[in-house]
């Protein structure tokens, strides 16, 4: 199930996407959570509540989406350098702040707050860059469902909700003038997520999905997450090693190649541009830049 968070006037609420059309799960059933959140915190049987009421779920007109959690119970966790060739051509930009590993031996985890999250179709915010460095990273992120610390890897895939995409909006000359990266990826409107979360019972394999950025048309990253160096398990036990997890953290699982950076010289976005993210089955998060 693809589910969404919305307003379409009397307030947000949770839904389900039925082609590109909204269905409003709260009416159909009222006992189902108001939120996002809410209805990851319930567990399995809310989830098959939400699936009984899909059939009788009334459509929406005039459904606006927002990010599918609008605030995360923490910061959203964002994982560096995580795909080989991106690694190798962040390195090679002179904007990877004196790190001595080119491939990384241990996840490089940082983080986003909420305040930086914005919807499908809302705009990125280029003044929030005053050095011109604004760059797109397109990314698969993952919710968590049941949380914990000491997750196990071969028991991490069990506490994924579902999985969304993230575009880790980066701001390079603060990034690098910084030597390390809130600063330069944490402002406001630099994490456009959606549009929906595709609940984990649809993605047996997250290892078989890919995601494919285009910038104003221009195929700018292809990869399927086979490539990523560390894979989804090993994220989630890394991270929850001594940081609990809980119901709703989102991890943005890194970016693959071909990012503004990449090119000699680089190409940075501008005001006008659109960056549109996809990953068969979650659908496409599109953003202009104003």
């Amino acid at each position: 199930m693809r589910l969404v968070t919305f307003d379409d006037g009397n307030g947000a609420r949770i839904g389900a996407m039925d082609g590109e059309a909204v269905r409003d799960l709260s009416a159909a059933d009222h006992s189902l959570p108001k939120d996002m959140l809410g209805l990851i915190a319930a567990g399995a049987p809310a989830l098959a509540a939400a699936y009984a009421a899909f059939i009788r779920a009334p459509v929406v007109e005039g459904a606006k989406l927002l990010a599918p959690i609008p605030r995360t119970p923490k910061n959203i966790f964002c994982v560096g350098k995580n795909y080989h060739e991106h690694a190798k051509e962040f390195a090679g930009s002179g904007f990877d702040g004196g790190a001595k590993e080119v491939v990384p031996s241990y996840p490089v985890v940082f983080s986003k707050p909420h305040t930086a999250i914005i919807a499908q179709g809302e705009p990125i915010l280029s003044a929030m860059d005053p050095s011109g460095g604004l760059d797109y990273e397109g990314e698969l992120a993952v919710v968590i469902g049941q949380g914990g610390r000491g997750i196990a890897k071969d028991a991490a895939l069990n506490h994924v909700f579902g999985y969304t995409i993230v575009n880790d909006v980066t701001a390079r000359h603060l990034q690098k003038r910084h030597s390390q990266w809130i600063l330069g990826k944490g402002l406001d409107s630099f994490a456009p997520m959606g549009p929906a979360i595709l609940t984990a019972d649809e993605v047996p394999d997250p290892t078989k999905l890919t995601l494919t950025t285009w910038l104003n048309g221009e195929r700018r990253q292809h990869a399927p997450l086979s490539d990523l160096i560390f894979d989804i398990p090993t994220l989630i036990e890394a991270i929850s090693a001594a940081i609990t997890l809980e119901p709703g953290d989102v991890i943005a699982t890194g970016t693959p190649a071909g990012v503004g950076i990449g090119f000699t010289p680089p190409k940075f976005m501008v005001p006008g541009d659109v960056v549109r993210i996809e990953v068969p089955g979650i659908g496409v998060l599109e953003n202009p830049v104003v």
